[in-house]
């Protein structure tokens, strides 16, 4: 009991923050997909705790790697990345693309590619680390979406280009590579004018995304962190919470119970 009455309380606070914020950033990582049943990454149980046919899952997703074995790496992301249409966006989701439909979140970055955030009906969604919905052939650049590859990729098959016949390449940002500069500086310019900001999911080890909430903060904007594991800015932060999915359902009461603002800016 008294543990749900220090959470009320802390929340109630930053309903107040919520309502009285104009430019509300947010940024998800990994840990809201594990409420969909996505494994993350740096957990425990998470991907990177077990090696796959001997080899690290980070070395899999090297951009050296793939152009060396795209074989092996389509071997592996075959029970991972193409079966994610199979997934649902969870309370955490569906509550930040209310707040955004309803006038109260500017934008929402994440570090996902699981395109959960889009399914949920975020508009105004950047993905950081790109995303599986988008493929290119990496000889002739020819487009190639989620849906047309998947079933290439779950047949056993490494997807070649119908123009080229070369590799098939999934928009996402491997190790090695760097993240789209437009998406960056969009990242750099709303966290910058944030007057609040929220983490959700997120451990904040992976550069350069784990450093966007340190531009809110030279902003003076409050920091609000929601993770199970400790952060590296977990002491700057106004706010912190614990239990994800907790949080999320609390989210989701209050998101319905906002009128929508008539004057946005």
């Amino acid at each position: 009991m008294e543990k749900q009455l220090a959470f009320e309380k802390k929340f109630n606070t930053l309903k107040a923050m919520i309502r009285g914020s104009r430019s509300l950033v947010v940024l998800t990582g990994a840990g809201i997909s594990t409420l969909s049943g996505i494994p993350d990454f740096r957990s425990n149980t998470g991907l990177y705790a077990k090696r796959w046919n001997e080899y690290r899952v980070e070395d899999i997703l090297s951009i050296g790697f793939f152009h060396e074995h795209p074989e092996l790496f389509y071997e592996w992301a075959k029970d991972f990345w193409y079966k994610l249409d199979s997934y649902q966006p969870n309370v955490v989701h569906t509550s930040l693309a209310v707040l955004e439909r309803k006038g109260y979140v500017q934008g929402v970055f994440t570090q996902n590619i699981d395109m959960l955030h889009k399914k949920a009906g975020s508009q105004k969604c950047y993905e950081l680390h790109g995303s599986a919905e988008h493929h290119h052939c990496t000889n002739c650049n020819s487009y190639y979406s989620y849906e047309s590859i998947a079933p290439i990729v779950l047949n056993g098959e490494v997807p070649r280009c119908r123009q080229c016949g070369s590799i098939i390449k999934p928009d996402i940002t491997f190790y090695g590579e760097n993240l789209d500069p437009l998406v960056l500086a969009k990242a750099y310019e709303m966290f910058s004018h944030s007057d609040l900001t929220l983490v959700l999911g997120s451990s904040l080890l992976v550069q350069p995304a784990a450093n966007l909430p340190y531009h809110s903060l030279q902003n003076s904007a409050p920091l609000v962190i929601v993770n199970k594991q400790e952060t590296g800015y977990d002491r700057s932060a106004i706010l912190h919470f614990s239990d994800l999915q907790q949080f999320g359902k609390a989210l989701e009461t209050f998101a319905e119970s906002l009128e929508e603002r008539k004057y946005r800016v």
